[in-house]
């Protein structure tokens, strides 16, 4: 039986998490798939990170652990986004429609009115995610600097 301890663990995460990237790059791929796992639509997130990963040569497996590291905080702002979108853009409803009203509304109004929802969500993750990805990247990186580099086995 193969006995696998937290240190050989530990060991196997890093080198996944590595892959060869600077510590630099790593932290910037963590940030990336933090913040884009914030973003307030749900499924945009993993496709636009596969897509991250694969344009700038990112880790991929690191990016998605961050965007899925960041599903209960997406969740959680959804609601101040669409909040702080709708103050931006000075919506003349300025809050949000409750559920029921959501459900009585035919197939166009009720498109329009999501659209209109996760467009105003959008802009304010926007304005929130590229400052957090700028202050983000480099407390990462010195971080991970100071991680010992385990040798390959």
């Amino acid at each position: 039986m193969i006995e696998i301890t937290p240190a050989a663990m530990r060991h196997t995460v890093v080198l996944w998490l590595r892959q060869g990237i600077s510590p630099g790059r790593l932290a910037l791929t963590l940030a990336l798939g933090f913040a884009i796992g914030c973003i307030p639509v749900v499924g945009i997130p993993t496709v636009l990170c596969t897509v991250l990963a694969v344009v700038l040569r990112l880790n991929l497996p690191a990016i998605q652990a961050a965007n899925l590291a960041a599903l209960p905080l997406q969740m959680a702002l959804v609601v101040p986004f669409v909040r702080l979108g709708r103050w931006l853009v000075c919506s003349a409803a300025g809050h949000v429609p409750a559920p029921r009203v959501l459900l009585h509304l035919r197939d166009l109004g009720l498109a329009a009115q999501v659209g209109s929802l996760a467009g105003e969500a959008l802009l304010a993750w926007l304005l929130v995610a590229i400052p957090a990805v700028l202050l983000i990247t480099p407390v990462l990186a010195a971080m991970l600097r100071r991680l010992p580099m385990p040798a390959e086995r």
